[in-house]
This record gives structure tokens, sequence and C-alpha cells, in this order.
């Protein structure tokens, strides 16, 4: 899923970054961006105010993944209250995390 722009909902304005390190930095695997998709502090595009948009990290191994924005929440294209129209599918882009994370499994 790497270099996806995809509208995500957030329930809460809780999790918010505020400490950055080079670990922390090369352990993200989400930020909030706007609509250039450059990263983001402001509100509404990250609505917790996280540094450089840090939202999403994992471990060294990639195996656990922990994120602030509830994709399971907007897996179906008819959740969103605005999509693009080349989204023609029944579900929307964030399935294939799901899909991802059964297929490593098996």
């Amino acid at each position: 899923m790497a270099g996806s722009k995809i509208p995500v909902v957030v329930a809460h304005g809780e999790g918010r970054v505020s400490t950055i390190s080079t670990e922390l930095i090369s352990n993200a695997t989400m930020r909030y961006v706007d609509n250039s998709g450059m990263f983001t502090e402001r509100y509404p595009m990250n609505p917790n105010g996280s540094i450089n948009g840090l939202t999403g990290f994992t471990n060294d191994d990639g195996r656990i993944t922990i994120m602030m924005p509830h994709p399971e929440r907007v897996f179906l294209r008819k959740q969103f209250s605005y999509l693009p129209a080349e989204w023609n599918n029944e579900y929307s882009p964030w399935m294939k995390l799901f899909l991802n994370a059964r297929n490593w499994l098996g």
C-alpha cells in the first residue's frame, strides 16, 4: 500500500504524536497529508496535530502496526461521504490492508 493516499475515518483527536525521534520517523507507516499530498499538522487534515502528520507506526520487523485512523470503518465504498469516480468497486482501497494481513497469515 506504499504511496497510497486514501481518505480515512478518525473517531477522535487522540493519539497525538508530540515527540519526534529518528527511530520514530524510520518506523512511520502512515501520515496525515493535505490536498497536495504533503505531510500536514493542520486541522482538519490532521485532526490531532501530530508532528509531521505522523499517525501510523510499525516495529522493526514489520509484524506489528499501530495507527490512529480507523480504516475498519471505511472498508466499503458506500461508507465514504466522498469518493473519486474511479472507485467503482464495492470495496474501498482500505480493504487491501485487511487482505494483506490475511494473505500474510497464509
